[in-house]
């Protein structure tokens, strides 16, 4: 490596590190952001989904139904605050006049606030990790319509917050018996009964539901016993 390049190579990785340091305080401020917003929320439940359901699919119109109900049962909505289950979600909890909220990520591409979010209850983030917190610590409930790669993400991480101990168990709900079938047989037969990976209480977290009664049902029967409260 010649002089030039390892003096370059040298000073890259100078700025990279002081650039580094400057970012904490960036990072610092989205959580002090996102905490003094949700804090005064009050309770709330999380729906994810795919970015790519359109009005007009079965699931987007489910999703508004669950939402409304949810609202019209005195829980503010979350989402991600962009198109699809988001935007669709966000739209119930205005017809059931509940609160609002979208968590926004500046993406590259396709990622915009949809127009259902309360002005006041819409935050944007940088950073998917600052974003998973306010998700996970402000949620008493989490329900994940049909999605891709970044719903499954967020499935997998809150059931390993629960599983861990790291969040309080909050109820999980799978929406569409038809989507999420497969992959839960497949947790049962061979993440459990074949590999024993997980526990039967680990299977406890997860819940399948079609419609918004049974959904509704789910939350308001594990409210009937537990605090709502955040979970960390």
């Amino acid at each position: 490596m010649n002089d030039t390049l390892k003096k370059s190579k040298q000073r890259n990785w100078t700025e990279s590190k002081a650039h580094s340091s400057w970012q904490i305080f960036k990072i610092m401020a989205e959580f002090v952001d996102g905490f003094e917003a949700l804090a005064k929320i009050g309770p709330c439940i999380s729906i994810f989904g795919s970015a790519r359901t359109h009005p007009g699919n079965k699931y987007y119109d489910l999703t508004v139904d669950i939402a409304k109900r949810l609202s019209e049962e005195g829980f503010g909505i979350i989402t991600g605050g962009g198109p699809g289950v988001m935007e669709a979600a966000n739209k119930g909890a205005q017809l059931g006049g509940g609160k609002s909220v979208g968590l926004n990520i500046d993406l590259p591409f396709e990622q915009q606030a949809n127009d259902f979010i309360d002005k006041e209850k819409s935050l944007n983030f940088d950073y998917f990790f600052v974003r998973k917190v306010m998700f996970t610590k402000y949620s008493q409930g989490f329900i994940m319509m049909p999605g891709g790669f970044g719903t499954m993400d967020e499935f997998f991480e809150v059931a390993t917050l629960i599983q861990t101990g790291k969040m309080l168990s909050v109820p999980l709900i799978l929406v569409g018996k038809e989507y999420w079938g497969g992959l839960i047989s497949w947790i049962k037969e061979v993440m459990h009964e074949k590999e024993n990976n997980i526990s039967a209480g680990d299977l406890e977290l997860l819940k399948l539901a079609d419609t918004p009664s049974e959904v509704t049902e789910h939350l308001l029967s594990f409210y009937s016993k537990h605090a709502l409260q955040p979970n960390f």
